[in-house]
């Protein structure tokens, strides 16, 4: 797993496309994730209304959002993390989903990375930060419990 550091060392456009060739030559995947999450940007991987490539008994379900980082040697990026806030928060405001329902890819029992997305981000943890961002994105509308 490359650190957030790394990710700066390729362009932008040039990263999506080492990913694209990753994902299609190598682990010859169909699509990829939905979005990474970075520091810079969220960047859209494969379109929203298209199923990903991500996680085993998540891929025909939700959305793939890769946040970038080791996350199980690195602390948790404020940036990151502030990005994802925005991208989850959207995406569970869009989608009606209560952020209680979401699952991290270490959850998931099909799968090998069973330390994704990292010791050092803790599901209880995400799950506060997107309730606050959809609170602060919508006041009243999202009260905790209170979406299906």
């Amino acid at each position: 797993m490359p650190k957030l550091a790394d990710w700066h060392k390729v362009p932008g456009a040039q990263r999506m496309q080492n990913l694209q060739a990753y994902y299609r030559d190598t682990q010859h995947w169909s699509a990829g994730p939905h979005l990474f999450v970075a520091d810079d940007l969220i960047w859209v991987f494969t379109p929203l209304d298209t199923l990903g490539v991500h996680s085993p008994s998540w891929n025909a379900i939700s959305w793939g959002v890769e946040l970038v980082g080791d996350y199980s040697t690195e602390p948790f990026s404020p940036q990151v993390r502030s990005n994802a806030a925005s991208a989850l928060a959207s995406l569970h405001a869009l989608a009606g989903i209560d952020p209680d329902n979401l699952k991290l890819h270490k959850e998931d029992p099909k799968t090998t990375h069973r330390n994704c997305p990292g010791l050092n981000i803790v599901r209880n943890d995400v799950v506060a930060f997107v309730t606050a961002a959809l609170a602060d994105r919508f006041p009243g509308d999202h009260e905790p419990g209170a979406v299906a």
